[in-house]
């Protein structure tokens, strides 16, 4: 009885230590760690550029005008385009507004949640994010929600009040320089 005891406290102590992350390292650091800054604030550790989802692919990279094109004859276009980070979602890191060569700005999710990028600390980096570019109108509550996951106050979110006809894009792969 007791090396089956024994046993059983040992396989536990296994499980327990193999589910949890090594030291240094977060849930939410994704894909090439080599490849990263990695910032420590306290004792949370985030990996700030590198690749996020999927690796990029070798296709060309469009401009911000070939893209608007696309999109004012199309509802739809897969496309890999460069930008800058304005701001990320300050809750989950899981969406981001870039500004592109053009000084539009554009909103970028992931696909099916499928990663994230960091919450803070990247706003200013160069982003190279490959995906779909949609035309679309999001609704006020969408608009609200946005904002509040951006941290705006009650006072800035109650003014948006009207739907945006806007560029969205869901990207695959992200890569922050």
């Amino acid at each position: 009885m007791k090396i089956k005891l024994s046993f059983l406290t040992l396989l536990s102590a296994i499980c327990m230590f193999s589910c949890t992350p090594k030291e240094g390292q977060t849930e939410e650091q994704t894909n090439n760690p080599e490849d990263s800054v990695v910032v420590t604030e306290s004792t949370e550790t985030v990996q700030l550029v590198g690749q996020f989802g999927a690796a990029l692919s070798d296709s060309e990279q469009w401009s911000a005008d070939k893209l608007k094109k696309e999109l004012s004859q199309l509802d739809s276009a897969d496309m890999k385009i460069a930008g800058e980070i304005v701001e990320t979602c300050t809750k989950k890191g899981c969406w981001m507004t870039v500004k592109l060569a053009t000084n539009d700005t554009i909103r970028v999710t992931f696909r099916e949640y499928g990663f994230f990028v960091p919450k803070e600390g990247v706003e200013g980096k160069s982003v190279v994010f490959e995906g779909t570019a949609f035309k679309k109108v999001t609704d006020v509550a969408t608009l609200q929600h946005f904002a509040s996951d951006a941290g705006k106050s009650e006072e800035e979110i109650a003014k948006i009040t009207d739907p945006k006809e806007e560029i969205t894009f869901t990207a695959d792969a992200v890569k922050i320089n």
